[in-house]
């Protein structure tokens, strides 16, 4: 019982700490006529930002808008970052969405610039298309072939395919005669006759003729990977010898009482069982710059190790890229490239982004700060969020506002839900309180350690002492600076005058 009890809450802990800081955002919260609902998708207030960003993202959806730049400004904990996160889930997963911060830069192995263009360009999608030739399917039997000191022949039923599989792998793909309706199959090549002890024969059919096929032993092992059995559907990629399972056939769905919720039933495929069939493939230019620049090809995207790509591999790509779009078969899917703290960039990265933005391929910029007037990092001039003014003269500029008490109560309860924490009235109206005393980032961050002081003491409600136990445990910035300026004396290296002290914590 105990084990159980511990596996209980590692599987509890687990799920809470995948729960992110936005992992409640699913949209702007706008309805078709691009007006912001007061509270929709996880989004709360900042009515006026919102209706903004949904003017871009249309702009974005038509690829009017490659090149420009937006800036979200305003004060900590007014839901910058998250109208860029109800941007990127309200795109959809084929646009792409950058997301770096400013202080990346100054702590990759590379350069500020090299940095910066590879961010560009993993905002920037290719879809290709290209035709591919496909066998689609009903499996009428699969037989396979196997050494003779063990057996002749063994037609796969129901119970034995899962079993009986998994003995033919790592052996060659062959998948031969592609004939007509009632056509016999062509014997195996010379080339697979090392792992001729390891063959088979798999019957297709559709509503207007069936075909026995060859099998080589990596297709048998791809079809046992899938678990095909007799009565599915299925579509086999002569180029790659890819099976792909599309569901259970219609006419075999009386074949068990029941079936499991995920089984899915799908008419018997028309026509013949050879076809061309367009595929789509997104990909970013990014991903295109590792294949070709690395020896290892493709696997450099999962190690990480890309360094910096030579301008050249590039100019290449991109011609390439253009040929494609020439011809059809490529399109540049323009996407979204977020800098949080834009601030801490330097005057050479700005220089950089202005250059940047005037190429025919750049995404949309939009970046976000909550300083007001400071020292552009780099120089010693001031300037409205630490921006220079050429590059700021090149934003849309969306601000936010802070939070209302109502809206900050509403923010509480769809973290609490998110959370899956269940609170009294009275500790709900208690910690907003606290929010609007201290910050809303404090508060938010109450609603776990409530909810395992609440644990602690064997209750299922967070009441309105589970919420003072954590304010008396974690104190927020005000109480800290407070504490700090009582006994600061008491600190090391305190060298600072007392009555500097004093001036400088004024508010």
């Amino acid at each position: 019982m105990a084990d159980f009890k511990k596996l209980s809450e590692s599987r509890d802990l687990t799920r809470i700490e995948r729960i992110g800081a936005h992992s409640h955002i699913r949209g702007l919260g706008l309805d078709s006529s691009l007006e912001a609902r007061t509270s929709s998708e996880g989004m709360v207030g900042q009515v006026s930002a919102r209706r903004a960003a949904g003017v871009i993202l249309e702009m974005i959806r038509e690829g009017k808008i490659a090149g420009r730049a937006l800036l979200l400004a305003g004060q900590p904990g007014t839901g910058k970052t998250a109208i860029a996160m109800g941007m990127a889930k309200s795109l959809g997963e084929e646009t792409p969405f950058a997301v770096m911060s400013g202080s990346e830069l100054f702590s990759l192995e590379m350069s500020k610039t090299e940095a910066l263009t590879q961010a560009f360009r993993r905002a920037i999608g290719v879809r290709i298309k290209e035709e591919t030739e496909i066998i689609e399917g009903e499996v009428v039997e699969i037989i396979i072939d196997r050494p003779a000191a063990v057996v002749a022949s063994i037609t796969f039923s129901r119970r034995r395919i899962n079993n009986l599989l998994l003995f033919f792998f790592r052996t060659s793909l062959l998948v031969t005669g592609y004939g007509s309706s009632g056509g016999s199959s062509h014997p195996p090549s010379s080339s697979s006759s090392v792992s001729a002890t390891k063959t088979g024969k798999l019957t297709l059919k559709t509503t207007d003729m069936e075909t026995v096929y060859e099998l080589g032993g990596k297709l048998i092992e791809a079809l046992s990977k899938e678990k095909v059995q007799s009565g599915d559907v299925i579509a086999l990629d002569k180029a790659s010898g890819k099976v792909t399972k599309l569901g259970r056939s219609i006419g075999r769905s009386r074949d068990y009482d029941a079936v499991g919720p995920h089984t899915r039933f799908v008419r018997c495929p028309e026509g013949e069982l050879q076809k061309r069939k367009e595929v789509v493939h997104c990909v970013t230019l990014h991903e295109i710059d590792v294949i070709n620049s690395r020896t290892q090809g493709f696997l450099a995207l999962f190690t990480g190790d890309t360094g910096e790509i030579r301008a050249e591999v590039r100019e290449q790509i991109d011609t390439k890229v253009a040929e494609w779009r020439e011809e059809g078969k490529a399109e540049i899917i323009p996407g979204v490239l977020f800098i949080d703290e834009v601030h801490m960039l330097d005057i050479e990265c700005f220089s950089f982004l202005n250059r940047a933005l005037e190429n025919d391929m750049a995404p949309i910029l939009v970046t976000a700060t909550n300083r007001g007037i400071t020292t552009i990092r780099g120089t010693s001039y001031r300037s409205p969020h630490g921006i220079p003014i050429d590059f700021l003269d090149r934003l849309l500029i969306i601000t936010t506002q802070p939070y209302t008490e109502a809206e900050l109560r509403q923010i509480l309860d769809i973290r609490a839900q998110e959370e899956e924490v269940e609170m009294s009235e009275d500790a709900k109206v208690l910690l907003t309180k606290i929010g609007v005393q201290t910050s809303l980032r404090y508060s938010i961050h109450l609603i776990t350690a409530a909810a395992l002081a609440c644990q602690k003491r064997r209750g299922r409600t967070v009441e309105m002492e589970d919420i003072s136990r954590a304010y008396q445990l974690f104190i927020d910035v005000k109480r800290s600076t407070q504490y700090l300026m009582e006994y600061q004396s008491q600190y090391m290296f305190n060298e600072v005058p007392r009555e500097a002290e004093d001036e400088g914590m004024q508010p």
